[in-house]
């Protein structure tokens, strides 16, 4: 399953309107997939990789090796 490994932000689920005349007449399910980036850290001393949200590397939440 997608998640960050920093603040674990995973799928979420609404929904996909449809506007047709000024009022939402039609409703569909769907996911919201996280902003996930494969990112080479140092962790416990040792370089690794890692997922991690943009959110999270934006903040500096993490330090790049």
């Amino acid at each position: 399953m997608a998640k960050c490994a920093i603040c674990e932000k995973t799928l979420s689920h609404g929904n996909k309107l449809s506007i047709t005349r000024s009022h939402i007449s039609n409703r569909a399910t769907r996911t919201f997939k996280p902003n996930l980036r494969t990112v080479k850290t140092i962790v416990d001393g040792q370089p690794k990789k890692i997922k991690v949200c943009a959110k999270c590397l934006r903040s500096g939440k993490v330090k790049r090796a």
